[in-house]
């Protein structure tokens, strides 16, 4: 299934790293990943798209880190959300408040949440 969003976001970091379509593919070429010019033409008009490992050197050329959300995979309340990392301790809580229902308006009630 293609992303209609790897072309545009390949030529679009192409640009922002002042890069030719030459120099990028001097760039796979070091990284063991010999293309023809013609090739990145395509997946920048998104007649084709590059494999998955040639994907990933060039998102290390254009220095693009989060993959998912630079190529659309994100869902829009997965964007907004920020990341927690829970406590050993925040998570024995979550499992304890789980196995006893009829303690969780109590607790909904002792945090001020609405039961």
């Amino acid at each position: 299934m293609k992303n209609p969003e790897i072309a545009r976001v390949l030529k679009e970091n192409r640009k922002k790293n002042h890069y030719t379509i030459s120099d990028v593919a001097e760039k796979l070429k070091e990284k063991n990943s010999e293309v023809a010019v013609k090739t990145i033409y395509g997946w920048e008009s998104g007649q084709t798209q590059p494999d998955a490992d040639t994907l990933l050197k060039l998102c290390d050329i254009y220095g693009i880190s989060d993959i998912l959300e630079a190529f659309g995979y994100m869902q829009e309340t997965e964007k907004d959300e920020p990341s927690i990392t829970l406590t050993a301790e925040e998570k024995e809580l979550i499992v304890q408040y789980r196995s006893l229902p009829s303690m969780q308006d109590a607790v909904k009630k002792l945090l001020e949440l609405d039961p």
